[in-house]
This record gives structure tokens, sequence and C-alpha cells, in this order.
């Protein structure tokens, strides 16, 4: 239980706040995962058509990446540690995610290349973000510090 009267939070804040780090982290580890891919793990792994579409994503985009999980990571740490900063750096980190998105769903035919299901996550990735937003101007809002 919490005590709203003194700005304590309650449980839910820290679940929340748990899973948006975990679900960052996440995102950490298959970002590392990717850029550190060799191109004979690429090619064991995957079609050659999507082993280049991988080999073709501009530097940009693979930034954006950087700053989106990254961004995510810090922003969820400062939520648990209810700071105000947790919203700036749940925006850098969507902003991360559509510079990236762009270079996919723009830029480049990667439901060509993946079919429709690469769909799924970024759209997953996107409703994440903006509930994280959300969740740190809004509810976490009355716990900062």
């Amino acid at each position: 239980m919490s005590d709203d009267s003194n700005g304590n939070p309650p449980l839910a804040f820290w679940i929340t706040s748990g899973l948006f780090l975990t679900w960052n982290l996440i995102g950490l580890m298959f970002y590392l995962m990717q850029v550190t891919m060799t191109p004979e793990t690429m090619a064991e792994n995957f079609s050659d058509a999507q082993v280049a579409l991988m080999m073709s994503t501009p530097a940009w985009a693979t930034a954006g990446y950087a700053i989106a999980v990254n961004a995510g990571v810090i922003a969820a740490l400062l939520l648990l540690m209810r700071k105000r900063w947790a919203k700036t750096f749940f925006i850098l980190s969507f902003a991360g995610v559509l510079v990236q998105d762009f270079d996919a769903f723009v830029l480049s035919d990667v439901i060509a290349v993946w079919g429709t299901s690469a769909l799924y996550l970024p759209t997953v990735v996107i409703i994440i973000c903006v509930a994280e937003i959300w969740y740190s101007q809004s509810i976490a809002n009355r716990y900062y510090r």
C-alpha cells in the first residue's frame, strides 16, 4: 500500500516502472545483438534479402535505434528514481524509434523482405513508447521528487 498523502508511490508504480525498465533492457539487448552480429552469423540465420536489407541500414537509422534503447533505459531508471527527467528521456526514446521506423517503413521496403509480420513489433514499440510518456507525465508526476 502507499500513503498518497505524503507522496509515496503505490506498489503499482514500482511494478509499472520495473516493467518499463525490463522492456527497455530487452530492447538494448536486441540492439547490441544486432550491431555486433557478424555477416557470417547473419548469413546463417537470415535470407539473402534480409541480410542485404540489414547491411544497407544507414548509420543514422542505427543511431536512432541506439538513441531509442539507451534513452529508454535511462528514462526507466529515472522513473524508478522518481525524477522528472524521465519524461524527457522517454520522449527522446520515442524520437529515436520514429527515426528508425522512418528508414524501415518509408525509405526501405521492409514488408517486402520480412512480410507483414514486420509491422507487429514496431507497432507494439510505438504503443509502449506512448504509454511510457503518458505514464511519466500523468501518473508518476505526483511522485516525483
